[in-house]
């Protein structure tokens, strides 16, 4: 592990992912399943009461295997939704089932969701059989907001059930976005297949700086050395571990500076948005022999 990183790249609507899918990556590092969510329109728990639950997998697992086939052979990791409470509230039936949060970045979101309403999230992993069974083996998932590691196996029991370790070559993966990650990062990676950093989310729990409050936007920054300190733990306890580590927040997509020191953390993995495909190869090859040197 180390060296030369892959380079992936970020997708948020499957209709893009033929264009995206001629560009020089080796594959999804992000699939947002959030847009998904928004698209259908209902929060789960309507789909669920109105029985439209067949319709909720077969509109997921079509948008699965699109994204999979553009991409095939080339791994698509999907990350199963993320949207906070305020979010939800917005859908059909949503001020029905969630409450109004003070702070909703640090609410009702993540893989706590799952545990708390696994109806929704069993949906998800339906879709995620049914796309595999179909054909769509590239496919693996990605657990967002992971706050601990009782968490995560509990998580993991569900997607178990599901069926999903049944299928050959099948990942589990998980975002490390949570200062808990960086500081026992090893028990985290002996849980999954691979790690994923979520630097938008860290950088703005590690510094404690609201990224989307313009009084604090300069204090909010992914190449602050608390945050890089960060990101080299998780990369080395995961790497303990042999377990790979990606990074799929969109600060590497805005800032040259960070890509040149998550290639000297030695990490295997950056996700970018499609637009900063081409910049970022670049960097890769300017900085990837300045390191190993």
């Amino acid at each position: 592990m180390g060296g030369r990183p892959r380079l992936l790249v970020n997708l948020s609507f499957p209709e893009l992912a033929a264009g995206a899918a001629v560009l020089p990556v080796d594959g999804v590092g992000l699939m947002r399943a959030e847009f998904l969510c928004l698209q259908a329109g209902k929060h789960p728990m309507t789909i669920l009461e109105e029985g439209g639950e067949d319709g909720f997998v077969e509109f997921v697992r079509d948008a699965m295997v699109e994204v999979a086939n553009a991409f095939a052979p080339r791994p698509v990791t999907y990350r199963a939704s993320d949207l906070k409470s305020n979010e939800y509230r917005d859908l059909a039936g949503g001020d029905r089932y969630e409450p109004v949060e003070e702070n909703p970045t640090l609410g009702r979101r993540g893989i706590f969701r799952y545990l708390r309403e696994p109806a929704g999230f069993k949906l998800e992993l339906r879709a995620l059989v049914e796309a595999r069974q179909a054909g769509a083996a590239n496919l693996r998932l990605m657990l967002p907001f992971v706050r601990t590691v009782e968490e995560l196996r509990e998580v993991r029991t569900i997607v178990q059930t599901a069926g999903c370790y049944n299928q050959p070559g099948f990942e589990l993966w998980a975002m490390a976005e949570v200062p808990a990650t960086a500081l026992i990062p090893e028990a985290f990676a002996a849980e999954v297949d691979g790690l994923s950093i979520g630097s938008n989310d860290l950088a703005q729990l590690v510094l404690g700086a609201d990224r989307d409050s313009p009084e604090l936007a300069q204090r909010y920054d992914a190449t602050d050395p608390a945050v890089l300190a960060a990101i080299r733990q998780i990369v080395a306890g995961a790497h303990a571990h042999a377990k790979p580590v990606s990074i799929c927040g969109d600060q590497p997509s805005r800032d040259p500076e960070l890509v040149r020191e998550l290639i000297a953390s030695g990490i295997d993995s950056i996700s970018v948005l499609p637009s900063a495909v081409p910049e970022t190869l670049a960097l890769i090859e300017r900085y990837v022999p300045a390191v190993s040197r």
